[in-house]
């Protein structure tokens, strides 16, 4: 397996979607941002702290499911919100309005500014498949499916495990693992023989507490030691780098604590 940068026992390839295949990593904290500084601009008045679109987007929302990162950021300013249910309009003052507003900006700038893919890991995906291995795409967010199909890409994945299919099954998100076991489990395939591949902490705590066989980091945001930190195997800037042989191998550079 050495032409695609992973162990020889590896299996299965299980990728987030948001910053590793796609492009949206970056629309997703914009949305959060302004959704966000809106919502403490009206609680706090002009003296308030704006959402930090890196540091804060970071550490308590990027790969969380949409409620999960909305109640861990707020707890992070002392701030408890009623849950309210799914269906509350996204301007309730309730951790699922806050995500319906949130989702609603996502899908907005999706609309105006299209989705775009990263190269290097549709070509890297296309080299996993001709390799035999099997795929899934598991993302906490519930545009999934419309995405991929956005950018062609559905056919490439045996498994979809995403925001719809969680809620469908009740499985925590990240930073829980459930979420890959589940992906795991669906192609057939043993978590210790599986790969994942994701760019959020969250996902690498996934990786490390899920004893995947194989935690590849994708540093889109200059955190590669965090990324270490948090349980990959190895980091590399995109998967691409894999395929070249200039990149890291399966040495498990930094591993997993």
């Amino acid at each position: 397996m050495t032409q695609l940068g992973l162990p020889e026992e590896i299996l299965a390839c299980l990728f987030d979607l948001d910053g590793v295949v796609t492009k949206t990593a970056v629309v997703h904290a914009a949305a959060w941002k302004e959704t966000f500084d809106a919502f403490l601009r009206e609680r706090d008045g002009a003296g308030y702290r704006p959402f930090d679109a890196v540091a804060d987007y970071d550490e308590y929302v990027d790969g969380r499911p949409r409620a999960d990162g909305v109640r861990t950021f707020l707890a992070s300013r002392g701030i408890e919100l009623p849950e309210g249910t799914p269906d509350d309009p996204p301007d309730a003052p309730t951790v699922n309005g806050v995500g319906n507003r949130k989702n609603e900006l996502v899908l907005e700038k999706i609309r105006t500014d299209g989705v775009e893919a990263y190269d290097g890991t549709l070509r890297y995906i296309a080299a996993v498949r001709a390799a035999g291995l099997k795929t899934a795409i598991v993302s906490s967010s519930a545009n999934t499916l419309d995405v991929l199909r956005s950018i062609d890409a559905e056919q490439l994945f045996d498994v979809r495990v995403d925001g719809v299919v969680a809620r469908e099954r009740g499985l925590p998100g990240k930073p829980r693992p459930d979420t890959f076991l589940a992906a795991a489990r669906d192609l057939g395939v043993e978590p210790g023989r599986a790969t994942v591949f994701e760019d959020a902490l969250a996902g690498m705590d996934a990786g490390r507490s899920g004893r995947f066989g194989y935690v590849v980091g994708v540093d889109r945001v200059g955190q590669q030691d965090a990324l270490y930190a948090h349980g990959a195997d190895v980091v590399v800037k995109d998967l691409a780098e894999l395929l070249t042989g200039t990149g890291p191998g399966p040495s498990r550079q930094g591993g997993a604590a």
